[in-house]
């Protein structure tokens, strides 16, 4: 299956955006949000794997990668609002959502703003915060500041080699670096919004499945919370499974995806 790449114009400028699937094809097109600060090419092998059959998508939200960035901090219903815009331009009708972490965000938020369109979603962590937790991440997650000796270029890269799979080379992490940074001074936005969007009073509107994936990763702690909440949805634990699992674990998460997408109830 062949990724191919396009710009699409959306209320902050143009949403650049990586496709694979045939946009023709029987079953829904689906949409992948990526996490902050990256892009959607954390998502170029699923897609690929997706693409097999049905048309799958992975933009880089605005600020991010290689899409415009807005003028001012968005919120994550701007982000998910740009996404609708995404599916308006190229013409889809009723769709799929996955998220990664803060994109996991603007998938609930656009299943928020087109009920009807929205028909599954798929969440890859769904962090729920005490005001304890929130402040840490916000420490955490706080963008190091640029200095003239690149002191901000190994912290990032530190952070990022903390959390690679364990399948992972450094080699493999150095091909999603670029686009850690890509976002500069505006790359903190992300994380800014999804700080200020909490699931308990947003993912009870949502009607349609979830089935919400919780990787080892620095979520794991704080996504099983989200059970209580979920409407129509499950959580499923995934041990020893870390950030780049969807480059590693490939072909076993598409096999627990299909069945769920494919389906109007969860399988066994």
């Amino acid at each position: 299956m062949t990724m191919r790449k396009a710009y699409v114009d959306a209320r902050f400028g143009q949403i650049h955006v990586r496709m694979a699937g045939d946009p023709k094809a029987a079953k829904r097109p689906l949409l992948c949000f990526h996490m902050s600060p990256v892009s959607g090419v954390i998502y170029e092998k699923w897609i690929t794997e997706m693409g097999r059959d049905r048309w799958a998508l992975a933009p880089d939200t605005p600020g991010y990668g290689m899409s415009d960035a807005p003028t001012t901090p968005p919120s994550i219903a701007d982000y998910a609002a740009a996404m609708g815009d995404l599916a308006d331009a190229l013409k889809i009708g009723p769709f799929d959502v996955m998220g990664y972490h803060t994109g996991s965000k603007i998938a609930v938020e656009l299943a928020r703003q087109r009920p009807a369109q929205v028909k599954h979603l798929i969440l890859m962590s769904a962090p729920i915060y005490t005001e304890d937790d929130l402040k840490r991440q916000r420490v955490v997650n706080s963008v190091p500041e640029v200095d003239a000796e690149g002191k901000f270029l190994a912290e990032t890269w530190k952070i990022l080699v903390q959390y690679q799979d364990k399948r992972a080379t450094l080699h493999d992490t150095m091909k999603q670096f670029p686009d850690h940074l890509r976002g500069g001074d505006k790359r903190g936005w992300g994380h800014r919004a999804a700080f200020s969007y909490t699931y308990p009073e947003t993912i009870v509107d949502v009607k349609a499945p979830i089935l919400v994936f919780n990787p080892e990763d620095d979520l794991w702690d704080y996504t099983p919370r989200i059970a209580p909440y979920l409407k129509n949805g499950k959580v499923k634990d995934l041990p020893g499974w870390s950030h780049q699992l969807l480059d590693f674990s490939t072909g076993e998460l598409a096999a627990m995806v299909r069945p769920f997408l494919d389906s109007d109830i969860f399988p066994a």
